[in-house]
């Protein structure tokens, strides 16, 4: 398995809904459950699947997701074959402008990807949070026969009425691709619960298992202006009778797209409950960057139900059902709950320092500061007793200028907002 598959991990997109999170990086580069990015979840899913030649695709905001992937992966011991390696966008005397889709950018590398002599490449989003062994994926594919095996998720509660959901026989092929939008939830969700043999539905999970041959023709020959996987490359195989099958997945999977899926996945891990993802699966373990942080300092604090990261100096604070990142400062008498801090990249142990550079307020959390359903971007400055709490329950606003939006009733301060003392939010 280790050499028979290639995977190829796409951080695409411009335009996201993660904004303003992605304002300065990219989605795979997003900072989750404390110590980790959310690119991660997927690189460890291929490791503890014995799948170690690993291209990651980047264009957009990529310096931070670019210098991460080299720092965390290079030394991990994959061998002499494996790898983790970064194609990046790129200008050439035959292309002169950027990707213009995630099939786009894996066409314009397809110079360096297909000389790897593999069977099957195994294409994945570096934003989704599940626990998959692809082995059974690609094992499905190869006992099926099929030139492209799509994973689908068949688990009711990952399944969004306002993407594009897929139509398949008893057999498992692909007969028909549809777009659900709002108007058309009540028919979504009758094919979903459809009991019949022969038709059943769910949404495609963004991983596709194609075979060499077929990737390569795809995009060379028969689609050479496509640009996107799902909306074009695949609805055409699909027009063009290629066999083109489904793997369903029951497990739990998150498309981290939103500001609201985000916050969820951050929650949930914090409360491990059931539908959190587990980061401390002995037998799936999460690599990541090593820190070499000191241990957190905890000065009559009271935690419940939260998780804290590494390096973190909290003085007599409360924190419920909250994620607290990197070294963060917490100072005494500050409340968060129901909040996501990312926490900082550095300490900052010169008080005189922020004078000299004009900011009267350090990095960190001030005293008296009560922060509740927010989510807190990196190196921000919080002063003392600042009220982040959406007290007229505001949904949407944009006070960027400010530093600050709130997006579905969450309360999302920027990296490097300065929020001064007494501030309401």
């Amino acid at each position: 398995m280790h050499i028979s598959v290639l995977a190829i991990i796409l951080d695409d997109g411009s335009e996201t809904k993660l904004y303003p999170l992605t304002k300065r990086i990219s989605k795979g580069a997003i900072p989750i459950a404390a110590n980790y990015r959310l690119i991660d979840i997927v690189v460890s899913n291929c490791i503890n699947s014995n799948i170690i030649r690993i291209y990651a695709l980047t264009q957009f905001n990529s310096t931070s997701l670019n210098s991460h992937l080299s720092r965390a992966y290079s030394n991990i011991g994959l061998g002499k074959d494996g790898f983790v390696e970064i194609l990046t966008a790129y200008q050439s005397p035959e292309e002169q402008g950027w990707f213009k889709g995630n099939a786009d950018a894996v066409r314009r590398w397809l110079w360096v990807i297909k000389d790897h002599p593999v069977e099957e490449f195994l294409v994945l989003s570096s934003h989704h949070i599940y626990e998959m062994d692809y082995a059974k994926l690609i094992k499905g594919h190869r006992d099926s026969g099929a030139d492209i095996t799509v994973a689908v998720s068949c688990n009711r509660r990952n399944n969004n009425p306002s993407y594009d959901f897929l139509i398949q026989n008893h057999r498992n092929k692909f007969s028909e691709v549809k777009h659900a939008p709002d108007r058309d939830r009540d028919n979504y969700a009758a094919i979903g619960n459809s009991t019949k043999e022969e038709v059943c539905g769910g949404r495609s999970m963004g991983i596709y298992v194609i075979k060499r041959d077929i990737m390569i023709k795809l995009l060379e020959k028969l689609l050479p202006k496509a640009n996107d996987f799902r909306s074009e490359v695949i609805q055409r195989a699909i027009s063009m009778g290629m066999k083109v099958h489904a793997y369903m997945f029951d497990g739990q999977w998150e498309d981290v797209e939103t500001i609201e899926a985000f916050y969820r996945a951050n929650i949930e891990s914090a409360r491990r409950t059931s539908h959190g993802f587990n980061f401390h699966d002995r037998n799936s373990p999460i690599y990541t960057m090593p820190h070499c942080l000191p241990p957190t300092v905890l000065t009559n604090a009271l935690i419940r139900e939260s998780i804290i990261g590494d390096g973190c100096i909290l003085h007599r604070c409360e924190i419920t059902d909250s994620v607290i990142g990197m070294r963060t400062y917490i100072g005494e008498e500050a409340v968060i709950e129901d909040s996501v801090i990312m926490g900082s990249d550095y300490y900052q142990v010169q008080q005189n320092w922020t004078k000299l550079q004009g900011f009267n307020v350090p990095v960190g959390i001030g005293e008296q500061t009560h922060i509740r359903k927010a989510i807190v971007d990196k190196n921000a400055r919080i002063g003392r007793n600042v009220r982040i709490v959406n007290t007229d329950g505001v949904q949407e606003c944009n006070r960027e200028e400010h530093g600050y939006i709130i997006s579905g009733g969450i309360v999302v301060v920027l990296s490097n907002a300065v929020i001064p003392d007494g501030s309401i939010l």
